[in-house]
Order: C-alpha cells, then sequence, then structure tokens
C-alpha cells in the first residue's frame, strides 16, 4: 500500500434537508491520479469539493472525518486547506490580467515581493504544465485570448504557484478537443511525480489512460474502487458493470 495523503472516514454531505453523499469512506495514494467516475448526478463534483471545503461556500454540511496527512481538515484554518490542495473547475476561469499577472497574482497575494523569485515561479509553473514554450514571448498577453486548452493549462500552472500537495480537477477536459485533452493528459502524467491528483471524469477511456486508482460512485455511495484494469476489466459489484457495459455501448 502506498502512502495515504487523503482519507475520508463516514462522511457525508448535505444540502438543508438533501443528502448528497452518503457515508464516504476513501484513501487517496500519495503521488498517484485517483480517478472519480460514475454517472451523472451521483455527487461526484460534490465529493471532489468537499476535500477542499469548498462545498461549504456552496451551502453544503459537511459531517464525518477528511484526514488530510493524518490531520482532519474540518478544524483546520481554511486558508491552509486551500493552499494545500488546490482545485482546477471544467471551464477554466482566467483573471481578466495578462498571462503573466495571472501567474503571480496568488504569491503577490500571499506577500512575495521578489521579482526574481516572481518570474522564477511564472516560468517554472508555466513549463509544468507544457505552456510555457507557447506563450513565453507573449506574458503581457491578455489570458482571455489565450484559446480553451490554453486557459485550462493556465489556470492549473496558477493553481501551482501556491505549491500545494494536492490538485483536484473537475472534468477538466469535458470542453477540450483530442489535441488539448492529450495536452492536458501527458501534463497530468508528469505532475503526479511531485503531486496527489483527484480528477473526476466522464470519459471512461481518460480514466484508463491516466489513473491508478478509480473510485466509481452511484447515487452518492462510493460502489468500488481499485485499479484501472479491476474497475474496467473484472468489476465485483453488479452495480459497477452495467454502467461500465452502458457507458461503452
Amino acid at each position: 500500500m502506498n502512502e495515504i495523503i487523503l482519507k475520508t472516514e463516514n462522511m457525508c454531505v448535505s444540502y438543508g434537508k438533501k443528502n448528497i453523499l452518503k457515508n464516504i469512506d476513501i484513501c487517496i495514494e500519495k503521488n498517484k491520479i485517483t480517478a472519480i467516475i460514475g454517472p451523472s448526478g451521483c455527487g461526484k463534483s460534490t465529493f471532489l469539493k468537499s476535500l477542499n471545503r469548498t462545498v461549504e461556500e456552496y451551502g453544503g454540511k459537511i459531517e464525518g472525518s477528511i484526514y488530510l496527512n493524518g490531520q482532519n481538515i474540518l478544524s483546520m484554518p481554511l486558508q491552509t486547506i486551500r493552499n494545500t490542495i488546490g482545485m482546477v473547475f471544467q471551464t477554466p476561469v482566467v483573471f481578466p490580467f495578462s498571462i503573466y499577472k495571472n501567474m503571480t497574482y496568488a504569491p503577490i497575494y500571499y506577500g512575495e515581493k521578489n521579482k526574481d523569485r516572481l518570474n522564477e515561479i511564472v516560468i517554472s509553473n508555466l513549463k509544468k504544465s507544457g505552456l510555457y514554450d507557447e506563450v513565453k514571448n507573449d506574458l503581457n498577453m491578455q489570458a482571455s485570448k489565450l484559446s480553451g486548452g490554453q486557459q485550462q493549462r493556465l489556470v492549473i500552472a496558477r493553481c501551482l504557484t501556491v505549491n500545494p500537495e494536492i490538485i483536484l480537477l473537475d472534468e477538466p477536459c469535458s470542453a477540450l478537443d483530442i489535441k488539448n485533452t492529450a495536452h492536458i493528459e501527458k501534463m497530468l502524467m508528469e505532475l503526479k511525480k511531485e503531486y496527489t491528483i483527484v480528477i473526476v471524469t466522464h470519459n471512461l477511456a481518460q480514466a484508463k489512460r491516466i489513473a491508478d486508482n478509480v473510485v466509481f460512485m452511484e447515487e452518492g455511495s462510493v460502489i468500488e474502487t481499485g485499479t484501472p484494469s479491476k474497475i474496467f476489466n473484472n468489476p465485483v459489484d453488479l452495480r459497477t458493470q452495467e454502467y461500465i457495459i452502458y457507458m461503452n455501448n
């Protein structure tokens, strides 16, 4: 068993009287890609947003426990959690500034003033996202002028500027073409050497290609977890089998 960086125990999430997640027990391994799959509306995105307590900003209530390196995040300062567990949403949200300002926004906010250090942060993280060679001569260009795929990679690079340990991605490739999806997947395979990645995806082929572990959810519950080989080729639960057959037809 690899090192566990994030673990949930009996985690439940509700909005008012509506229960969305029920008794979720999951272990997330360090420096691995964990893919969350399941039908629309089963709670995948809610689960993801719970891992850094973003769900609370939408009116959700978390019960149970979420442990980050052994410490329950429900008793940790939100700023510490958000620095440690970054999140990238389905639609890339670039700030209405230049590429350079997008990349330096968080470091400056957290007190970094050294120009050389800021330049280093920009270059190193754009390189990690595979975007640097495409934009190195246009860092003062408005970020909104980048293509959709480039914007998504910029948002991921921006997420890295605060040195998170974990990156949460909610269907980051759903609006992208094959070429940009391949860019993102290649980048994630490289990033897992330094970061732990949890990705919600509706694309089973993507989960097969990049995931080390797969979690199948249905109706707010975790039905089955395992390696891609186990989940896609030899699932134990009938519900997992039926979902994979349905998605492959």
